[in-house]
């Protein structure tokens, strides 16, 4: 007798705790003889995600019909069945809950094993006791972060501004374990790499800071310009001129609109008295970059170098008009009134340059010095002690400070200033140099030839080291080591040659020692070798509007913040910018501007409350830097 073969649906499982269901189907063509029996068409619910490792079986409609003619075929078909359907499934933990479910489930066969409805129950009977023991898939639960997981994103920008605050504090070690873990982490990022560079070129490690500038292009694949840039700079002050050129080069492929890279390629040229190569640099910036007030800015000093000073005057007005908060702009002109003898222009620059960025530092320390050149010393030092106030941690402030405490008062006064300055920041080589100065003239000959090595064990090769060389060759040209002295000049000019100053003291000291055909072979060496630079005022038709980020250094040269009285012929009759006292409308800006009331409007200090203590600095220099929570910042 044939078995029916109507179409059924037979549950394989009906639980799933709450695991998503898939459907599928697979052939199953059973083919043992004798048999005519039609499996129907199985639906099979399938808990386990896309995951799964095993495909289950499943049966069609279209299966091969298989036929009992006898009244054991059941049992044959049942066996088959079982050897048949083998189902593969992923393994899920036992958890104890439902265990009377995973009993076999009895079957009791009906009386009449023709029957049909008999046959039909076997089956759906064997397929049920198969699904209960199959165990539901769930998939692995990640709600905890998995170690070693890569951080957040902001988490690279706390740690960026964490290592710069240590190295605002002077904290370089730690700056530099942050900066490796954030390339550790975010290799393909070029800002840790530039942090990290500059702090190892801070402590002059120019070998280290090379390696990690060609690690972070090679990270980066070479297509983060602010790396080369920066790079480039570093070669360029160790003197590395030809290489210098090819990280600038590469900079402007890498980005062709990097503004840095053009204005450093610029100055590098005009250095080295290329000045038709600096001004195609700069013209093509300006096509590239489009302008803004840095262009304007430093246009108008080379107009001023060259001595054309209505264009350097209307180019100064154009930066100032681009960004009227632009500190650099108003400081580099006011420098040029301060040549030209325009004191009133030039103090009312100097006002508009502490509104523009009242907390600047060098806005306080050239107008300070300035006000101490043309004899305003009582405002001078208030200026210094004011911009001292804002920039506790700044050296440069404390050593022109503690230069004009020397001049106009004591000498243990100005000591303990540059001991305060060397303890900010013991590398800073211009404090050391105007250290031993004093000490020189204060007749500590030991003690200033200490500090003069201290500090070219700093650095022997920079602007600051040559002219260390130059003021020590002057004082043992006093003490009357004419050979030590010698050397030291040359010394000085195998870093520096164009020093105008280095060359006609050592003319000088031949001159006296009788060698007078020796010192016009000094002078007429300087002449021979200097760069000049002549300027066309025509080639400035046109490049108005080139955009250059001004290199702080740069600044510092043109405003002579680094300048000390050492830096020209030292001796006891040390020259002095005179002032004119009489003329009253050169002493005053005759703007009205009230600096008492504008340091405590807009800065919170108090003018009487100005002096330095050392004792609390001391606490200071030991207190402790914020840190961001090393926590890892959710999502």
């Amino acid at each position: 007798m044939k078995l029916s073969s109507s179409k059924q649906h037979f549950p394989l499982f009906s639980h799933s705790n709450g695991a998503s269901k898939l459907h599928f189907t697979t052939l199953i063509k059973p083919s043992f003889p004798h048999s005519h029996i039609h499996f129907p068409s199985l639906h099979v619910l399938d808990p386990s995600s896309s995951a799964a490792s095993y495909p289950a079986p499943v049966l069609r409609e279209d299966a091969v019909p298989v036929e009992i003619d006898d009244a054991g075929s059941s049992e044959t078909a049942k066996r088959t069945l079982e050897e048949l359907l083998v189902v593969r499934r992923p393994v899920k933990e036992a958890t104890g809950d439902g265990e009377d479910e995973d009993e076999e489930v009895e079957v009791r066969e009906s009386s009449s094993p023709t029957s049909s409805s008999s046959s039909t129950s076997i089956v759906d009977a064997e397929l049920s006791r198969l699904a209960k023991k199959m165990p539901i898939f769930e998939p692995k639960r990640t709600d905890s972060p998995i170690s070693g997981e890569k951080p957040l994103g902001v988490n690279l920008d706390l740690a960026l501004y964490r290592a710069k605050v240590l190295g605002r504090n002077f904290r370089y070690k730690e700056a530099e374990e942050v900066l490796q873990k954030c390339i550790s982490y975010w290799p393909e990022d070029g800002r840790s790499y530039v942090a990290l560079g500059k702090i190892l070129g801070k402590q002059s490690k120019a070998n280290e800071a090379r390696t990690v500038y060609e690690k972070g292009c090679q990270a980066t694949q070479g297509e983060n310009a602010y790396i080369w840039q920066c790079w480039a700079v570093l070669e360029n002050k160790m003197g590395n001129i030809r290489r210098a050129r090819q990280l600038f080069d590469a900079a402007t492929v890498a980005d062709k609109k990097h503004v840095a890279a053009w204005h450093g390629w610029a100055v590098l040229e005009l250095k080295v008295g290329n000045v038709k190569k600096a001004r195609y640099l700069l013209s093509k910036g300006l096509k590239i970059c489009g302008g803004n007030e840095y262009i304007y800015q430093t246009l108008a000093m080379l107009e001023a170098k060259a001595n054309r000073n209505e264009e350097a005057r209307y180019l100064f007005r154009q930066a100032t008009k681009c960004n009227p908060k632009s500190c650099a702009s108003w400081l580099a002109w006011a420098q040029l009134e301060v040549q030209q003898e325009n004191y009133r222009d030039a103090r009312r620059l100097f006002e508009k340059a502490v509104e523009a960025s009242p907390k600047n530092r060098f806005a306080w320390h050239v107008w300070g010095v300035f006000e101490a050149s043309v004899g305003n010393v009582d405002k001078g030092r208030k200026l210094l002690k004011i911009g001292h106030a804002l920039n506790p941690r700044d050296p440069v402030l404390l050593q022109s400070l503690g230069l004009l405490e020397y001049k106009n008062s004591a000498s243990n006064f100005a000591r303990a200033l540059f001991r305060r300055a060397a303890e900010l920041d013991p590398r800073h080589q211009p404090v050391w140099i105007a250290w031993g100065w004093m000490e020189w003239k204060e007749g500590n000959i030991k003690t200033a030839r200490e500090h003069y090595q201290k500090a070219l064990s700093i650095n022997s090769t920079s602007e600051s080291a040559a002219r260390c060389l130059q003021a020590w060759g002057v004082l043992e040209q006093r003490m009357g080591n004419i050979s030590a002295a010698r050397r030291l000049f040359r010394s000085s000019l195998n870093i520096n040659s164009q020093s105008y100053v280095t060359w006609m003291t050592w003319a000088s000291l031949e001159e006296d020692e009788g060698n007078s055909i020796r010192a016009e072979e000094i002078r007429n060496l300087y002449f021979q070798q200097r760069t000049e630079v002549i300027d066309d005022g025509s080639w400035v038709t046109g490049v108005l509007d080139i955009i250059i980020d001004p290199a702080i250094d740069s600044i510092k040269r043109l405003l002579n913040l680094n300048q000390n009285p050492y830096n020209k012929r030292q001796d006891s009759s040390t020259s002095e910018v005179e002032s004119d006292p009489a003329d009253e409308s050169n002493t005053e800006s005759g703007s009205g501007f009230d600096l008492d009331g504008f340091i405590r409007e807009k800065l919170s200090l108090d003018a009487s409350k100005l002096d330095i203590d050392f004792e609390s600095k001391s606490k200071e220099l030991t207190r402790k830097v914020w840190r961001p929570s090393r926590s890892r910042v959710s999502a």
